[in-house]
């Protein structure tokens, strides 16, 4: 049997060796231990302090970073809303309270700073002690966050100012108050759109809140992620400033000239304006009266004392405010009265039934079904051509004509004029009229003779402001907007709103005969007093009687356009129960009509007449 080798390598560990290792484990054991009880002791006498720089830095390093509502401006670039940056105190309860010495200096600061109630802060510490995220105020300004910023940064003469730091954030702004209120809206709960573009347009307003990540240190060697916030688009409107601030100059100057203490105030219930770029559908302007501060839409003060205010009821406040924020333009229906009467001539000559060479002799009444329905004129015209009778706006002359159209033809025209049907404008709210139109089952002869002149059935302003557009331009149905394109932040476009032919309505010999007649309405007829010099207007009158009949309501309107080849602009004046003695005179509406148009028509280029278009007219 071999004999097993020995392995030179192994050594005997002698009894030294064995001592001192012993020695060396006991000591590595006594030094954690040592380890162990030194940080039990940190952590109870000071731990506050440690884990309040640990949480300083998270409170700052770890939040959100808001983003920035995209801006609405006009045409021209210029901003109507915006949103400014702003920031919110906050206050770290847990780190001012974890020094008595930290307590009223930091007090002191946030009551000289930024002027918060000291009793408020004591109150806090009381309530909440624990709490690492107080808002104190909101909407602090930049001069006001760079003061502080001084003090928190001068350890100096501030050393033990402690828990208070600053979260940016932004508050929107209506830099021209009640200008195009109807048309902008406002938003609530920061930013979510109420009411007209604000609404409409509120998710491409709208942008993506940012986020810091990192718990960092002056020592440490980690480094923070930022996730920058995606700010939302700019919305670049249809509306005109200059002409939307010469629309209202005038609505106020018509309800102040006409105010009473028996109308709380108003010239009249409402009073609203469009006015529209009929080649494409785009709103230059749209006002109503009353409107109101977008800055404090909740504001009721410049429409009711301080004592009407303190007797209404929350719900009378609500209905109030609805009543303020509601769009006229857009929401309201009611019957257009005679602004309707081309709409029917038109008819009549695209079916064939009118040809123009047309003669009528108004008496002043006509007798349909049971019904005596007078003209406006009740001792009558006497005899007059198809275009007289819409210069002279002649009730019995549409009566005759909407019975050669027949129910049927009436009703389908209504239709493809856009009547009863939405228009698709680009602002909430707008008012249905579905079922305020006749169809031809329900259509007896005296509803089709009323409906030809204007009653008895409802629209919209904008409805027929659209519609009109189509009359003038050869035809052509624009969907009516008020965006026309969308930019980045930077200012890089992203989308353009191009117009939107939906359909035809007439054809272009039609639509010349019919403003060849509402020419002849601003010379010689019912608008004469809507006229502007030097500027070829056409345009239509209407009066409609409210219901019930016979209360002495009315409806005023007049819708103009110019110049009289192609269109450029088109003018619609609503004047809806003026406060007058005597409310069925179209006067209010067509010389509103003639100072708007007489101040936008040069401002916006519009066409004047030539010397020989002149002297053709004065002939």
């Amino acid at each position: 049997m071999a004999r097993q080798k020995k392995n030179p390598f192994k050594k005997k560990i002698s009894k030294f060796m064995q001592k001192k290792l012993v020695l060396l484990f006991m000591g590595i054991v006594l030094a954690f231990v040592f380890l162990v009880g030194r940080i039990t002791y940190i952590n109870a006498s000071s731990g506050e302090k440690y884990t309040k720089v640990v949480l300083d830095q998270q409170q700052y390093n770890n939040r959100t970073i808001p983003y920035k509502r995209g801006d609405i401006v006009d045409r021209n670039g210029t901003k109507i809303a915006t949103s400014e940056r702003v920031y919110n105190v906050v206050l770290d309860v847990k780190v001012m309270l974890s020094d008595e010495d930290y307590i009223e200096p930091t007090i002191q600061v946030l009551t000289d700073c930024f002027e918060i109630d000291e009793e408020d802060v004591r109150k806090l510490m009381e309530d909440k002690p624990s709490s690492r995220y107080s808002v104190l105020k909101k909407g602090v300004d930049y001069d006001t966050a760079q003061k502080f910023e001084k003090i928190d940064a001068d350890e100096k003469n501030y050393p033990d100012v402690k828990g208070i730091w600053l979260e940016e954030d932004y508050v929107r702004k209506y830099p021209y108050n009640t200008l195009a209120s109807d048309v902008i809206g406002f938003t609530v709960d920061g930013n979510v759109g109420s009411n007209g573009i604000e609404a409409s347009y509120n998710s491409i307003l709208n942008g993506t809140d940012g986020r810091e990540y990192g718990y960092l240190d002056e020592s440490s060697t980690f480094e923070r992620t930022v996730k920058e916030p995606d700010n939302g688009s700019t919305v670049v409107s249809t509306i005109d400033l200059q002409v939307q601030s010469i629309v209202e100059k005038y609505i106020l100057a018509f309800n102040e000239a006409h105010k009473n203490e028996a109308s709380k105030g108003e010239g009249s219930k409402n009073t609203a304006v469009i006015v529209m770029n009929p080649q494409n559908g785009e709103i230059l302007a749209e006002a109503s009266y009353p409107n109101y501060d977008l800055n404090s839409p909740r504001d009721l003060s410049a429409y009711y004392s301080e004592e009407e205010l303190e007797q209404m009821t929350d719900e009378e406040k609500v209905n109030a405010l609805n009543e303020l924020w509601n769009n006229f333009c857009v929401s309201n229906t009611y019957e257009p009265g005679s602004t309707f009467k081309p709409f029917t001539i038109a008819a009549g000559l695209e079916t064939g039934v009118l040809t123009g060479d047309e003669g009528y002799v108004c008496g002043g009444v006509m007798h349909v079904g049971d019904h005596d329905i007078h003209c406006s004129n009740r001792s009558g015209h006497g005899p007059e051509t198809l275009k007289q009778s819409l210069e002279n706006s002649c009730n019995v002359a549409l009566m005759q004509i909407g019975a050669s159209l027949g129910a049927e033809e009436f009703c389908r025209y209504q239709k493809l004029f856009g009547f009863g049907e939405y228009t698709g404008i680009d602002l909430p709210g707008e008012g249905t009229t579905e079922g305020l139109l006749y169809t031809p089952e329900n259509m007896d002869a005296a509803s089709l003779a009323t409906n030809a002149f204007g009653q008895n059935f409802n629209v919209t302003m904008t409805q027929l402001a659209a519609s009109f557009c189509s009359l003038i331009n050869g035809g052509n149905y624009y969907k009516p907007h008020v965006v026309k394109q969308i930019q980045d932040e930077n200012g890089n476009v992203t989308e353009n709103k191009d117009p939107v032919l939906l359909k035809k309505t007439i054809s272009e010999e039609t639509s010349e005969i019919i403003k060849d007649y509402m020419r002849g309405v601003v010379e010689e007829g019912t608008g004469s007093s809507a006229g502007v010099e030097g500027y070829d207007i056409g345009g239509k009158t209407g009066t409609a009687e409210k219901l019930p009949r016979g209360n002495g309501k009315y409806l005023v309107s007049f819708i103009g356009y110019a110049p009289q080849e192609n269109p450029q602009v088109v003018v619609y004046v609503v004047i809806d129960e003026p406060n007058v003695a005597e409310q069925a005179s179209s006067s209010y509406a067509t010389e509103m009509a003639s100072g708007i148009m007489s101040e936008i028509f040069p401002y916006l280029g519009v066409e004047k007449m030539t010397t020989d278009e002149t002297d053709q007219v004065q002939e």
